[in-house]
């Protein structure tokens, strides 16, 4: 049987928008093996200056990722969608050891395979310093709350 990623492409706006929440719920839920199960085996990726490839090294990756950005809080916004593919921009929020905080902003290209599996994600990100009373993704528990605002209401 062959795994499937609900929804599946081609993407409208509003399933294009589903996809990308629950990417965002994913990842803020911080489980690297639960995560790399919504990209194909072989999956290419390229994030920052790292290129990492299949389900193996996103798991390695993300667990690096999780023990360095302590208190993570991600938020995604959909930018444009086509077919197979999504757009999208983000901003999340962490603290390293020494208590910096800092937002990491950026933007993402996804294509999917036909199981609505990710296949392909490139991620550009610049990390800015902030102080802590600057933060602004923090709601209580894992998931943003599908009441909180919007990158764009916010102002990000």
């Amino acid at each position: 049987m062959t795994e499937q990623k609900h929804p599946l492409p081609p993407f409208t706006l509003e399933t294009a928008k589903q996809k990308v929440r629950m990417a965002e719920n994913a990842w803020n839920l911080k489980d690297p093996q639960k995560i790399s199960m919504a990209y194909s085996p072989n999956s290419k990726w390229r994030n920052r200056n790292l290129f990492i490839n299949g389900r193996e090294e996103i798991v390695t990756f993300l667990t690096a990722k999780y023990e360095k950005e302590l208190e993570y809080r991600l938020c995604k916004e959909i930018w444009g969608c086509l077919g197979n593919r999504i757009a999208v921009r983000f901003a999340y929020e962490w603290h390293d050891k020494e208590e910096q905080w800092w937002r990491s902003y950026g933007n993402e290209n996804w294509e999917f395979d036909e199981n609505g599996l990710m296949k392909v994600r490139f991620a550009s990100i610049n990390d800015l310093a902030i102080d802590e009373s600057e933060r602004k993704l923090t709601w209580e528990g894992d998931v943003r709350p599908d009441d909180w605002a919007e990158l764009s209401e916010m102002g990000l």
